[in-house]
């Protein structure tokens, strides 16, 4: 494991009382290019070995873009992810020492791991509500938008031609720390992965950016996806290399127990 600590290691455990829908954690690894055939059995195996893990209510292990496209020429081979709802924090601290974390840290040339509470959640994923009910209330700092998508094979075309204005506009919009997309396989199963300074910036941008808005308001009639997912959560703690998210934030910037 190669990971600089200081201003890229960004720490903060969770406090008080778990939200209702447990504690969610977005697990992100760096790893070199060679590294490949060795990424594609954790893939192929992990899954089942998360899921089997204790404490674990819901676990997708995730390949990562660019999030330009969203098609086969946005992948990134080097970045892997696992997103993970746990039963309690408790549960949570022991991933590292689980079959799926040290694996994952043999390979890994950096890494970051994001606490999460879920502020907001609508949709299905595989057709389970992964993130409970959440149990909402303000929030003053960072958080983490997630959207992912099943997309109708007959329809993707047309979605992938509509998303490289809103992602361009995404690239430049103020208050973005991070952004990159996600999915379980390079076709078909999309999402990405937001995280902003604060809900004002995400709301800016969401509700109120035209390319944005003229894709909200598309995707009821073009009926693009199969099945699809938008949570919000407030981030509470980022440790590790903050680099491996493609950070644009300050530098000089901390998330700690949810405010920056």
């Amino acid at each position: 494991m190669n990971e600089r600590p200081g201003r890229d290691d960004v720490s903060g455990p969770p406090s008080g009382p778990e939200p209702v829908g447990g504690l969610v954690t977005l697990h992100v690894w760096q790893v070199g290019r060679s590294d490949l055939p060795r990424v594609l059995p954790r893939m192929a195996l992990g899954p089942r070995r998360l899921r089997a893990t204790d404490g674990v209510r819901f676990a997708k292990l995730l390949g990562t873009g660019t999030g330009t496209g969203f098609g086969p020429g946005d992948v990134d081979p080097t970045r892997w992810a696992a997103l993970t709802v746990w039963t309690s924090a408790e549960a949570a601290a022991g991933f590292d020492d689980s079959p799926v974390g040290r694996s994952w840290a043999r390979l890994a040339r950096a890494s970051v791991r994001l606490d999460l509470r879920p502020v907001a959640s609508r949709g299905e994923w595989s057709r389970r509500r992964p993130f409970g009910a959440p149990a909402g209330g303000r929030v003053t700092g960072p958080v983490l938008a997630l959207t992912r998508a099943r997309l109708r094979p007959r329809r993707a075309l047309t979605f992938w031609r509509a998303v490289p204005p809103v992602a361009a506009a995404l690239h430049h919009a103020p208050g973005l720390l991070a952004r990159f997309g996600v999915g379980e396989a390079p076709l078909g199963w999309q999402g990405t992965v937001s995280l902003w300074r604060d809900p004002a910036s995400l709301v800016e941008f969401a509700y109120r950016h035209p390319e944005h808005r003229a894709a909200i308001a598309r995707t009821p009639t073009e009926g693009w996806y199969a099945e699809e997912l938008f949570a919000r959560f407030e981030v509470r703690a980022v440790t590790g290399a903050r680099a491996v998210l493609g950070w644009t934030g300050d530098d000089t910037e901390t998330v700690e127990g949810g405010r920056a």
